[in-house]
C-alpha cells in the first residue's frame, strides 16, 4: 500500500517514465514482508535498456525490474534506497520521507 504522495506527483512520475526518463518516486509504504521498511522509491523508465544500464551502476540486477507494461521500474528499499537517492542528488525525497536533515 502506497501513501504520502500527491496525485500530481504520481502523474508527473508516470509522464516522465513514459517519456523515457529515469524517474524517481518515493512514498510511504507498508508491506508485511518488510516490517522494518516504511518507504520505497520507484525508479522507472520505459526504455528498458536505459533502466538496466542505470541500475547496473548501482549493482541492481535486471531481474529486479518490475516488468510493468506501462511503467517498468526498480523498487528501492533499505540501504539501496538511501544510498542511491544520495548518489543521485535526490536528498529532498529522503528529507521528506525519512526525516533526514543533511
Amino acid at each position: 500500500m502506497a501513501f504520502g504522495i500527491k496525485r500530481d506527483e504520481l502523474k508527473q512520475w508516470k509522464k516522465d517514465v513514459k517519456s523515457g526518463e529515469i524517474a524517481f518516486l518515493t512514498h510511504y509504504w507498508a508491506d508485511d514482508r518488510f516490517p522494518k521498511m516504511n518507504t520505497v522509491t520507484k525508479v522507472g523508465c520505459s526504455d528498458i535498456r536505459k533502466l538496466k544500464q542505470w541500475g547496473k551502476k548501482y549493482g541492481l540486477k535486471p531481474k529486479w525490474i518490475h516488468q510493468d507494461e506501462r511503467y517498468p521500474h526498480f523498487d528501492l528499499i533499505g540501504s539501496f534506497e538511501e544510498d542511491i537517492l544520495f548518489a543521485e542528488g535526490k536528498i529532498e525525497q529522503l528529507k521528506r520521507f525519512k526525516n533526514i536533515s543533511n
